[in-house]
């Protein structure tokens, strides 16, 4: 039994220059199942991430104990409306890092 519709159709006597539609319709319904579960599998995970995450870097304060990108742990000290953050890393150090440099809040 063939694997292929397009097998199929031709082992079924039918002449090649058949409804062009169904000819279409054929060639494109494979490709149009293979987008769809990329799509699901692929494309709408990751864009759920990240919201998650532009949720959760907007939602910073005061005090928010996170981890940034590189590794870095440290305490927020302040946070600007212009997307940097000031992380308080040692008793006397503080540095500046921007927003989305932050990859988890709230680490014990």
């Amino acid at each position: 039994m063939p694997f292929f519709p397009v097998e199929l159709h031709a082992q079924q006597g039918q002449a090649a220059g058949g409804d062009p539609i169904s000819q279409l319709l054929t060639s494109l319904l494979p490709m149009a199942a293979i987008f769809a579960v990329f799509y699901f599998l692929m494309i709408r995970p990751q864009r759920k991430r990240h919201n998650d995450h532009l949720k959760m870097i907007s939602e910073l304060k005061k005090g928010d104990k996170v981890v940034t990108s590189a590794g870095i742990h440290g305490t927020v000290d302040s946070v600007d409306e212009t997307g940097i953050i000031k992380l308080k890393i040692a008793d006397a150090t503080i540095i500046k890092i921007d927003k989305v440099a932050i990859s988890q809040v709230n680490v014990q």
